[in-house]
């Protein structure tokens, strides 16, 4: 796979109520995103709270994941930790799985330098042949890439992308100027930005609030393609009421909380992240069914 384009559902792990990987729900829930048209998965990210996981627990969930889509559209697994060591062994069995690519997180917790972050990318493209999507999110990282860093790294041959969580369009912007050559992507993780970066030149996005409406988000892509700026700016504008619920809480546990009150059946998210309180719950619950109304899917 050379590129990434349009709108790759960044998934949740559907737990059960003993937080255990849910495998029904979870296959189903690949199902929907791909009746609803999303151009990709993207899955074991922050949605899909690879954190919170054993290694063995995002193994298995990236199989699963793998066999469901079964090649209909490009599945990217996160496949990052916090040493370069660990990264490498989970990328290795991503990559084992039949990922079309791993997103890779910067190094966490522990303060990196730049040279560290490029040092940590570049070993992990060399030990798997798979093309590695650098994923910048310091804002639950504590580290991120420089443009003139990722400049450096988009010259790696199977380092072909990057998801930018950073929430700043300066940075996409930068990163955009910095690997202008064909075969290397900018991708915004920030889901109030997709129709941003498209304009600016960019691919696409992975999109957390695909698991509420997937639709929806698959539209800006395609309605963008289509030359519809007004309209992608439309369905752009659309999600700003469930965007704006994430500040109630935990993104992950609101954006669950979410697609259940859709009947999406999600599951919990694991402790200790999992606590909404009832006002949050129900301020989730309206703005899911006033989107509805107005025709999110």
């Amino acid at each position: 796979m050379s590129s990434i384009k349009g709108i790759l559902a960044a998934i949740a792990t559907p737990f059960d109520d003993d937080e255990q990987i849910d495998e029904a729900a979870l296959r189903a829930h690949v199902r929907r995103q791909l009746e609803a048209g999303v151009h990709g998965i993207f899955a074991l990210g922050t949605n899909g709270e690879f954190y919170a996981q054993s290694a063995a627990e995002r193994a298995e969930a990236a199989r699963i994941v793998i066999d469901e889509v079964a090649g209909q559209v490009p599945v990217v697994i996160g496949a990052g930790a916090a040493t370069t060591r660990e990264t490498i062994r989970i990328a290795e069995d991503a990559a084992a799985a039949g990922a079309d690519a791993l997103s890779i997180i910067t190094p966490y917790f522990a303060a990196a330098s730049q040279a560290e972050i490029e040092n940590h990318f570049r070993a992990v493209a060399d030990s798997v042949g798979t093309p590695v999507v650098v994923y910048n999110i310091p804002a639950r990282t504590g580290n991120a890439v420089a443009p003139a860093t990722l400049e450096k790294l988009a010259a790696v041959d199977n380092i072909t992308a990057v998801k930018d969580s950073s929430g700043n369009f300066d940075t996409i912007l930068q990163y955009l100027e910095r690997t202008d050559r064909g075969g290397f992507d900018v991708i915004s993780g920030n889901d109030s930005l997709i129709l941003w970066t498209l304009i600016a030149g960019g691919a696409g996005g992975i999109s957390g609030i695909a698991n509420i409406y997937p639709k929806t988000m698959a539209a800006i892509y395609d309605l963008f393609l289509d030359g519809d700026v007004e309209a992608a700016r439309t369905a752009q504008d659309s999600i700003r009421p469930i965007r704006n619920c994430l500040a109630l809480g935990n993104p992950n546990t609101v954006v669950k909380h979410a697609a259940n009150a859709r009947g999406f059946g999600l599951g919990p998210a694991r402790a200790p992240f999992n606590a909404l309180s009832v006002e949050a719950k129900q301020q989730i619950e309206a703005t899911v069914m006033a989107d509805v109304e107005r025709g999110l899917a």
